[in-house]
């Protein structure tokens, strides 16, 4: 029978190093606050609770992760991570299982990690904690896992006060932890604050554990999975890995990157087979992408569904709301928001199309604005299947256009154009002979003159 599970996840610190007004684990990677990747994979694992110590700027990671069911405790003072872990014991009173120990600024373990160490919490030997650990490839003043030859985890040593023995040891500890709720608070009451920084550490617990003769277990990961982000440098190497990992999959999933490493994918991106994408193309968050569909270079897409055999680009923008249909086209410097374009649809060039649905087979062209806010309100354009929209045309709505009708170049549309009907506004075109010349020497004379 598998065990409940909870996850505490530490969020009390103030991130002094980011200097942002923005909590620290909300900074977003792949357009998500990292705390909240964090919890979707914790939620894959069905948890019981979920509960996030929170500390300086509460408020910013309490209404992030309140409306997704997680509940929050504070921590007062930051005295260590024990002392952070603790502050959850009232909340996790009635709770019988296993419980992760998790960072907020640690967003990238996965699921899969976390399912292998509750795992091995179960295995025969029984370990009273299991340790997450990596290895880097520079070590540096990461805390060292020191395991015997049966593979129990000893004690974890911090770098400050390791041997030179136990520092040339490359397996490092992450701070991720799975442990028995009836273990963890037991434990964590004898932790002590008798060290140089005055605070409660959480590794103690492997101690702990030994000294009532029980073992410790480890479970290794790559390191780039337990990266953390205490600086903007170390949130943009992030996001890098995030992304060159998210470019692989797609590779492998079938979609074609002409430059893979210049393009940039939300967390949620969903791409289908034979999609190719050109250079310098940016998926912001919830974008759906068809088979068969190409995106030209330098084209950015949010809010926008985009359906098989479209054609997007090059430099277009697809904003919220924007619905693509089959074989429709989007052509370089047209802007569309809250837009509809049926299958077949084109807008090839030059054009804002906002707060508008544009039949299946229409035509719009370049220059063509659907002038959809009076400074107050919003207001929608339909346009028809079949409809031809001339260059240079703005569309005022709240404004019709029937199915199969053309709208001359240069048009400003103010009411509904039935089907098949030809609009046009503009004056008629006058001539006059010789006039160009006769200005030309009159200019000319006036400027001799000075």
């Amino acid at each position: 029978m598998t065990s409940p599970i909870a996850a505490i996840i530490l969020a009390a610190g103030k991130g002094t190093r980011m200097k942002s007004d923005t909590h620290k684990v909300l900074h977003p990677i792949a357009g998500r606050p990292m705390l909240l990747h964090l919890i979707d994979s914790v939620a894959a694992l069905d948890p019981a609770r979920t509960v996030v110590v929170v500390g300086a700027g509460r408020e910013q990671v309490e209404a992030a992760v309140r409306p997704l069911g997680a509940e929050t405790v504070e921590q007062a003072e930051q005295l260590g991570t024990g002392h952070a872990v603790l502050q959850a014991e009232a909340a996790l009173a009635d709770f019988t299982g296993d419980v992760l120990i998790l960072y907020g600024d640690v967003p990238l373990v996965t699921a899969e990690t976390l399912r292998r160490m509750l795992d091995r919490l179960h295995m025969p030997d029984m370990p009273a904690t299991v340790v997450l650990g990596f290895r880097p490839a520079d070590p540096g003043a990461y805390g060292r896992l020191m395991v015997d030859a049966d593979g129990s985890l000893r004690r974890i040593v911090e770098f400050k006060d390791a041997t030179p023995q136990e520092r040339a040891e490359t397996l490092c500890n992450s701070g991720l932890m799975a442990v028995r709720s009836a273990d963890l608070f037991r434990l964590l009451a004898r932790v002590t604050n008798t060290n140089a920084a005055g605070e409660y550490y959480l590794v103690d617990l492997v101690q702990l554990a030994a000294e009532d003769g029980r073992t410790s277990a480890v479970v290794e990961t790559d390191a780039g999975e337990v990266s953390g982000v205490n600086s903007r440098g170390e949130l943009a190497a992030l996001e890098a890995e995030w992304q060159r990992a998210r470019r692989a999959r797609a590779m492998a999933e079938g979609v074609s990157l002409v430059a893979p490493d210049t393009v940039w994918f939300a967390h949620d991106t969903v791409l289908g087979r034979d999609v190719t994408i050109e250079p310098n193309v940016v998926f912001g968050p919830k974008v759906e992408v068809g088979d068969r569909v190409t995106i030209h270079a330098f084209s950015h897409l949010q809010g926008a569904k985009v359906s098989t055999g479209a054609d997007i680009g090059p430099y277009a923008r697809l904003r919220p709301g924007t619905v693509i249909g089959e074989g429709a086209r989007v052509g370089n410097f047209v802007e569309t928001k809250n837009a509809v374009l049926e299958a077949g649809a084109k807008a090839n060039h030059l054009t804002y199309l906002g707060d508008a649905r544009i039949g299946a087979r229409a035509n719009i062209g370049a220059g063509t604005i659907t002038c959809n806010y009076n400074g107050y309100l919003k207001q929608r354009t339909e346009i028809g299947a079949g409809a031809f929209i001339g260059s240079n045309s703005a569309l005022v709505a709240p404004v019709r256009i029937g199915d199969g009708a053309i709208v001359a170049a240069g048009t400003v549309v103010t009411q509904d154009v039935e089907a098949d009907a030809l609009s046009l506004t503009r004056a008629p075109q006058t001539a006059k002979p010789g006039w160009a010349r006769k200005f030309r020497e009159v200019m000319q004379a006036r400027k001799a003159a000075k």
